[in-house]
């Protein structure tokens, strides 16, 4: 099937409508979820947690923070023991920053938290919607490569 048969074979998308349905979904779980730490400090955990060590330059740009604010931040972390720091062994002189064991605890508890979380919303949903959206997963999850390698 070429490119062209392909694209006409598709229904017309509302990606307007998808995105809007995208957005109001993560803010609404996102709004029910604990603050025991920042959106940013959760978000570089899970960089961290994904991506292995990194250079706080990396991680600010990452996050899309000043160098300055990411070192604040990283410094709480590191005093609540979820991050370390260790020396880069491609450069002597710079430190790459690295989840501690605590730091994968936290995460792994915060994952199954909310997980517990959205199956407890999807339960109430009929059998056949709880459906649909499994089988959209592997959609989302290309969808999020696509948006991290932007």
């Amino acid at each position: 099937m070429s490119a062209n048969s392909l694209d006409a074979a598709l229904p017309d998308l509302d990606t307007e409508a998808v995105a809007e349905a995208l957005y109001s979904l993560l803010s609404n779980l996102l709004r029910r979820q604990p603050r025991e730490i920042s959106m940013t400090a959760t978000s570089t955990l899970a960089t961290l947690r994904h991506g292995g060590p990194r250079r706080i330059t990396a991680l600010a740009a990452a996050q899309k923070v000043t160098q300055p604010s990411m070192t604040v931040l990283i410094g709480s972390l590191e005093r609540d023991g979820l991050v370390s720091r260790k020396q880069d062994p491609d450069d002597g002189r710079a430190m790459l920053i690295e989840l501690t064991e605590q730091g994968y605890e936290f995460v792994a508890r915060r994952r199954g938290e909310y997980a517990q979380r959205v199956g407890e919303y999807m339960s109430k949903l009929p059998p056949e919607r709880q459906v649909e959206i499994a089988a959209a997963v592997p959609a989302l999850r290309l969808l999020d490569d696509v948006i991290s390698q932007a």
